[in-house]
């Protein structure tokens, strides 16, 4: 999978959709629900369902970040499916502080 910055790609389970911001450092497996994401243009296969232990969900405009790859997706549309590379699930960063102004 060519994770390349800017690339959309959409969960096979669920209706979460995602853009990536940063590409990983190398090949990695990006799942939504427990089954890997596919191109956002693709048909989403029927005979795949949502795995309990993904089952999360994800949140719109929050982006989701792996410290150990490097990887980093913004979600542009919820779902119930959350993210995982290559099986370890993945969190939601948190919002940057922005400086206050005097």
């Amino acid at each position: 999978m060519d994770l390349k910055p800017g690339s959309r790609w959409k969960s096979a389970v669920c209706d979460g959709e995602f853009v990536v911001v940063r590409p990983a450092k190398s090949p990695v497996s990006l799942e939504a629900g427990g089954h890997q994401v596919i191109p956002h243009a693709a048909e989403r296969p029927g005979d795949l369902v949502l795995s309990d232990a993904h089952a999360a969900g994800s949140a719109a405009g929050k982006r989701y970040a792996d410290a150990e790859t490097g990887l980093e997706v913004l979600c542009s549309k919820a779902g119930k499916g959350s993210l995982s590379i290559d099986g370890r699930p993945i969190g939601a960063t948190e919002s940057k502080k922005l400086p206050a102004s005097d």
